[in-house]
């Protein structure tokens, strides 16, 4: 928060129970954690750059997450809520095409490596 905010635009990405029609036992998550802080950093620097922001706030575990648990959560400050909404998409694309941070879904029958972007 901050005194010249007006809105606080917060994403808060889940796990859920299914991918594709497929049950979801859990996920795990690992980082190049240097490289990902570098990069997230760098990504809060664009973000304030595009948009008229007064605070970013990005944070994303890493490890075994249940169904339900929190994996990511992003939130921006801003004087209009426009500006908070566009900066918040723009963090978490961003995030997911240039992080090196990597999910495994576990299934019953097996798991995956899922790529950062479709």
């Amino acid at each position: 928060m901050s005194p010249e905010s007006g809105g606080i635009d917060v994403f808060i990405g889940t796990v859920r129970n299914a991918t594709k029609g497929k049950a979801v036992i859990r996920l795990e998550f690992e980082a190049y954690e240097a490289m990902a802080l570098s990069e997230l950093e760098k990504i809060a620097s664009q973000a304030a750059e595009k948009c008229p922001v007064q605070k970013i706030l990005i944070h994303h575990r890493v490890g075994v997450l249940a169904i339900g648990e929190v994996p990511v959560i992003i939130a921006v400050s801003a004087a209009h809520r426009a500006a908070a909404f566009d900066a918040c998409r723009f963090i978490i694309d961003t995030l997911k095409q240039t992080v090196p941070i990597w999910k495994k879904e576990i299934f019953e029958d097996g798991e995956v490596w899922v790529a950062a972007h479709p």
